[in-house]
C-alpha cells in the first residue's frame, strides 16, 4: 500500500487503526485522519493526515510500505542510497529503472515498485523488514483489500487494469475508469 487516506476502506486501514489504538472498523474517516495527524506530529513527521511510507515505517507497519513513482520521503531516500543513485527522496522514472534492475538482479518480480520483498534485500531495510513482516503481507480470504490499489508484492494479488499499480500514469479519472472495462 503506498498511502492510506480519508475515504479508503479495508484491511490495511484496519491495521493502521489498530496500530493507532483507535476503533478498528476499517474505514478511514475523520477520526482516523485526526489520529494519524497526532501520531505524525508526535513523531516529527510531516503532518498531513495521510499515512504513507514514512508514517508506516515510524509505526512499525513495514508490511504496508510500498514505494513507487510519486512516493517521497526518508524511505525513498534510504532506498535510493542503497541503490547507489541520486538520493533526493523523490521516486521518479530514474528510481523506477534502478528498482527494476535491482529486482531483476535479485530474482524478484521486476515491476519497478519497492514493497517489503524488495526492500528486505536492501541494506537500509534488512533489519526492519524481516520474514515476519513479509509474512504479514499475505492477504487472507477474510481480509479485504483495494481493487483499485492492490498490494503488488502480495502472493495472489494482481494489479487491476487501469489501477494505480499500472506503470502508465492516467491523465484523467475517465481514463482510469475506462481502463477498468477494457
Amino acid at each position: 500500500m503506498s498511502i492510506l487516506k480519508r475515504g479508503l476502506k479495508g484491511a490495511p486501514v484496519r491495521r493502521l487503526q489498530q496500530a493507532l489504538n483507535i476503533d478498528a472498523d476499517g474505514d478511514f474517516g475523520p477520526g482516523t485522519e485526526k489520529a494519524v495527524r497526532e501520531f505524525q506530529k508526535a513523531n516529527g513527521l510531516a503532518v498531513d493526515g495521510i499515512a504513507g511510507p514514512d508514517t508506516f515505517t515510524a509505526m512499525g507497519l513495514h508490511e504496508l510500505v510500498l514505494l513507487r513513482v510519486g512516493s517521497r520521503g526518508a524511505a525513498v531516500k534510504a532506498m535510493q542510497e542503497d541503490l547507489g543513485i541520486d538520493a533526493d527522496g523523490r521516486f521518479g522514472p530514474g528510481t523506477k529503472k534502478a528498482v527494476t534492475a535491482f529486482q531483476e538482479a535479485n530474482g524478484l518480480v521486476a515491476d519497478g515498485m519497492a514493497g517489503p520483498n524488495t526492500l528486505a534485500k536492501m541494506g537500509s531495510f534488512a533489519s526492519t523488514i524481516t520474514e515476519d513482516v513479509i509474512s504479514r503481507t499475505e492477504v487472507t480470504a477474510e481480509e479485504e483489500h483495494f481493487e483499485s490499489e492492490p498490494l503488488p508484492e502480495i502472493k495472489g494479488s494482481e494489479p487491476v487494469a487501469g489501477s494505480a499499480s499500472e506503470a502508465a500514469p492516467k491523465k484523467s479519472v475517465w481514463g482510469k475508469v475506462k481502463g477498468w472495462f477494457s
